[in-house]
């Protein structure tokens, strides 16, 4: 069995592409999903997940969310890996959405204060959702 059930803010807007072979719409975008742990003055933790979105639900997905936007993601994980181009095997996990709940819900020109108060953890992400680890957060 392979399904994923995750609650957590959009960290860009979602990009909707069409398949030229097949005219499939498909939307890409990353969410924070807080951890349910913490030390007890410690930050609130965050993972971050690429997610994939096809057909019509793409479409949907990318007339109503927008960064910031909390989402509830039903689906399942899909490897992927690929040769780069200096030979090294490169290897990710995404999301392939088969249900998308708006919990924030509005068109996208109302996004402007939508979690604004929650998206400061997540300054310093960059477009696909990593954050940039220095050397003395790393517990070995």
């Amino acid at each position: 069995m392979n399904t994923v059930i995750m609650i957590g803010r959009l960290t860009r807007d979602p990009e909707l592409r069409y398949i030229a072979s097949t005219g499939n719409a498909v939307t890409r975008f990353a969410i924070a999903v807080d951890r349910a742990f913490a030390a007890k003055d410690a930050e609130v933790t965050a993972d971050f997940f690429n997610v994939v979105v096809w057909g019509k639900r793409a479409e949907t997905c990318v007339n109503y969310l927008a960064k910031g936007r909390m989402v509830a993601i039903r689906g399942r994980l899909q490897n992927n890996n690929y040769t780069d181009k200096n030979g090294n095997k490169q290897y990710s996990v995404e999301v392939i959405a088969e249900e998308v709940k708006f919990i924030d819900w509005g068109d996208k020109k109302n996004t402007a204060n939508i979690g604004s108060q929650n998206n400061s953890q997540y300054d310093g992400i960059d477009e696909e959702g990593y954050r940039a680890i220095n050397d003395d957060s790393v517990p070995f």
